[in-house]
Order: structure tokens, then sequence, then C-alpha cells
């Protein structure tokens, strides 16, 4: 274990033990505290999709929050990145270089996250290249199936929009792409995160925060959640929409 993955660790267990010990002046046991959602003996697999041009905080605080919350739950947690193109170096909206090593395999997830970036900048790297490319959006929308949560945030929901995944659901975008998103067949929700079940979109980039937070609660539970705003010192804010 590395000297942040022990920090990190320490912080859990000491959250875990102001969750166990309220639990304690209830007449519960510490098992209490862990529990969580059914199918806590799967690993939860969360697959963040990259592309160039993706924007950084995008990509990155979804899979810090999915990281960190192995910490606050008995359930296994992985997450990795996934590229539709060949394995290798992505260079990201403000040109930060991201090796990953893992194609696109959402048979092996359960829940597929899709940032978004650049779609201010058509002609560079970024939503609309992969749009205009068509790579990406088609897998998206072959990608659906029972078990799987496809997750879009900001203008990665414009990603899905392109997949036809949000036609005549409740959803939500970046403030600027929701004009387009609701012109594509998207209906929109005024709230930070939509939950409409296997599909779940958030609005803009710092809304990624959100959209993980808003999954680990309800994949891992409301002791997972809270634990991870603690640890992250992070409340999370915002309208949650679901059904």
């Amino acid at each position: 274990m590395n000297r942040r993955d022990l920090l990190r660790a320490s912080t859990a267990l000491g959250a875990g033990g102001a969750v166990a010990g309220a639990a304690a002046g209830l007449g519960a046991g510490p098992a209490a505290a862990a529990s969580g959602p059914a199918g806590a003996g799967k690993p939860l697999r969360v697959h963040v999709v990259m592309f160039d041009g993706v924007e950084e905080l995008d990509f990155a605080a979804p899979y810090e929050v999915f990281s960190v919350s192995r910490f606050f739950t008995d359930r296994a947690v992985e997450v990795r990145y996934v590229t539709t193109s060949r394995p290798g170096f992505v260079r990201a909206s403000y040109g930060t270089r991201v090796g990953v090593e893992h194609g696109w395999d959402p048979q092996a997830a359960d829940v597929v996250v899709v940032p978004g970036g650049g779609y201010a900048r058509r002609e560079d790297p970024g939503v609309w290249a992969e749009i205009r490319r068509g790579t990406l959006p088609r897998a998206l929308g072959s990608a659906p199936r029972p078990g799987l949560t496809v997750a879009g945030l900001c203008t990665g929901v414009m990603l899905l929009s392109a997949a036809g995944l949000t036609r005549g659901r409740p959803c939500t975008t970046h403030h600027k792409a929701r004009p387009d998103l609701e012109r594509d067949g998207g209906v929109l929700k005024n709230a930070r995160v939509v939950d409409d079940g296997d599909l779940v979109t958030a609005g803009g980039i710092t809304s990624g925060l959100e959209l993980a937070l808003w999954l680990v609660r309800r994949e891992l539970g409301a002791d997972a959640a809270t634990g991870l705003e603690a640890m992250l010192e992070y409340e999370a804010r915002g309208t949650v929409w679901s059904r």
C-alpha cells in the first residue's frame, strides 16, 4: 500500500469507527454500520471512458470517488479507465497525458461513466470530434443490458444523446448544452443529478463529484457515501431527481 492509500485507509478507519460507535450507542453492533445494498458479494466494477480532449476534472473526480469508496465498504470496488480506441495515452483537454490500459468492454462493467470535454471547441479533440468519428456513440448505443448503469456528466451526456440513450428520458447536462440535449429528445430536469434507473446523468464539470457520490450511495449504501464526504471534506450539493 502506498503512502496515499495508507492515509486514506487511516481516515476511513477513523470514520468507520465513529459510525460504528454511533451505531453501538443505538443498540446496533458494528456490523450494522458496514451493511449496504444487496450484491455485496460481487465487486462493483466501474469503467470511466477516456478519449482525446476529455475534461480533466470530468474524469478525475468520479475516478477518485469510486477508487476511495473501497475503504468505506466491505464490497470490493474495481475502477479502470477504458477507451474505444487502442489502449495507450489519451491527451486531456488541458494537455494532461493519461495512460489507458483497458479497451472497451461494457460486459465486464456494472457502471460506465462518460465524461465530457471540448464541447465549445468543435474542431478540436473532444465530444464533437467523438460524435463525428462515431465509434464511441455506436459503442455506447450497443452497451445497455440488464445490470449495467450508463452514467454521463457534463457534455459527456451529449455522447449519450448521440448514441440515442437520452431520447425520451429524464436527463441533464452542462447548462450550455441543455438546448442541444432537449432538441435531441432528452426530457430535461432541473437537477444536479438525474437518476432514471439504468441511465444517470449530471450537470456541469464539478457535478462529477455528485454523480459519483450518488452512485456510491445507491450501490454501496449511505454509510459509504457519508464516509466519503467526510474524507473528501466535501458535501454533496444540489438536487437529485429520481423516480
